[in-house]
């Protein structure tokens, strides 16, 4: 099992940061076919702000999401141990409400702990923000792969 996220001060000014980062990272996204374009921003441990955005494919399902690009981006960067503190998302459309989608929310809960930040646009243009636990009550970890095999 990775190890837990330290305890890292994370506070609104970050939280901006952040934000921003990942709606910088929305405005490369690929999305000819949604045209749905979303940025990634994760805060990792050692304080690096790594980013990433959805690229699309003809064949949806082939589709990287903008959360996974990111921690692809962070693991071949840095390493398979890295640990994510807060992950923010952004949609290029403003007003587009955008949570992680499944998928993204349990790629996440793989490198992060339940008490992990999730700010993401809410709907009508506000601001949302939660933890991965809110998200992901019951994700699937190694700690289940271990139980399994006794």
């Amino acid at each position: 099992m990775p190890p837990q996220t330290q305890s890292v001060l994370f506070d609104e000014a970050q939280a901006v940061a952040l934000r921003s980062a990942a709606t910088s990272a929305a405005k490369n996204a690929y999305a000819p076919y949604s045209h749905f374009h979303v940025g990634a921003a994760l805060l990792l441990e050692n304080g690096q702000v790594i980013t990433g955005c959805n690229v699309e494919n003809a064949s949806y399902r082939l589709t990287t999401c903008a959360e996974q690009a990111a921690i692809a981006r962070a693991v071949s960067e840095l390493g398979p141990r890295i640990r994510i503190v807060a992950v923010a998302i952004a949609n290029k459309d403003t007003t587009a409400a955008c949570q992680p989608c499944g998928a993204c929310r349990q790629t996440i809960a793989e490198f992060a702990d339940p008490t992990c930040r999730i700010l993401f646009p809410a709907e009508g243009g506000k601001s949302g923000e939660c933890t991965l636990a809110d998200l992901l009550p019951a994700s699937f970890t190694s700690q289940n792969l271990q139980n399994a095999s006794k």
